[in-house]
């Protein structure tokens, strides 16, 4: 066999041996991202706080095709709950290899009922940053010491187009999503050293999900009409992002936001 066909054999991504934690795994984006990864040979463990019947069927998904996963209940936002969560990853495959904090605070894309900057409240503003910094905070405070002592990890951060691009200006939620970029450059900087990669996704509009579900189909249009590969994303786009940033193949990448949205954001 010639290196040439041995290497057109070898599969593009491949996390064998690998163990990886995604929050708010059970359904939508984060299911999404669970299959892919254990398609990819990492056994992974799937996050929920309240929707257990749809963790479990991501679980049956992934052990059907001959993965292997777990769903663990924990609000991320609380310390010893994340804690718990992390320990289980550790104590059911041995470690944790690849974070990806996905989980937010409930929102809706719906324009009709969206807070403009005069009419809105910190309340707001809160509780997404809660959701979603608070969380992204406290998994990478338990997983980090154990990248360390490994001296390889990779955190992969789920963002948004909508800091770059805010079609819609959803003021809370970009705002905490804009601080999770920030999150992940800084943590950039400061773990290359011992061998750990963090980079974010910034997704575009996702069709199919619960948070998209109330978003006006005039908004869709324009958003599709100005994306140059003429559709909305869908969650299997977001997953290959993240597979492909958690992979050996994006070993020299770290400190930056992958946009996953058709072209719609260009930088």
């Amino acid at each position: 066999m010639t290196e040439q066909s041995d290497m057109a054999r070898r599969p593009m991504v491949n996390l064998d041996g690998r163990t990886a934690i995604i929050t708010g795994s059970g359904k939508g984006i984060g299911a999404a991202v669970a299959k892919c990864l254990a398609s990819h040979g990492a056994a992974v463990v799937i996050n929920y706080v309240h929707d257990a019947a749809s963790a479990q069927r991501t679980v049956e998904d992934i052990h059907s095709l001959g993965g292997s996963a777990i769903a663990v209940q924990a609000d991320v936002c609380d310390e010893s709950q994340s804690s718990k969560l992390v320990g289980t990853a550790v104590d059911s495959f041995g470690g944790v290899d690849i974070l990806v904090n996905n989980a937010f605070g409930r929102f809706s894309f719906d324009p009709r009922r969206r807070s403009t900057f005069a009419g809105g409240d910190w309340d707001e503003f809160s509780a997404q940053i809660e959701g979603c910094l608070h969380g992204a905070y406290l998994m990478c405070s338990h997983v980090v010491p154990l990248m360390r002592a490994q001296t390889s990890g990779r955190i992969i951060n789920i963002s948004s187009n909508l800091v770059d691009s805010p079609i819609v200006p959803y003021h809370s939620y970009i705002t905490a999503k804009g601080g999770l970029v920030g999150m992940t450059r800084s943590l950039a900087q400061e773990l290359g050293g011992f061998g750990i990669t963090v980079n974010a996704i910034a997704a575009g509009l996702t069709a199919g999900t619960a948070s998209s579900a109330a978003t006006t189909e005039d908004v869709r249009e324009r958003i599709i009409a100005m994306t140059p590969l003429g559709r909305l994303a869908r969650p299997d786009d977001i997953a290959g992002g993240v597979a492909l940033l958690a992979s050996d193949m994006a070993g020299f990448i770290t400190g930056q936001c992958l946009h996953v949205d058709g072209g719609l954001t260009m930088r």
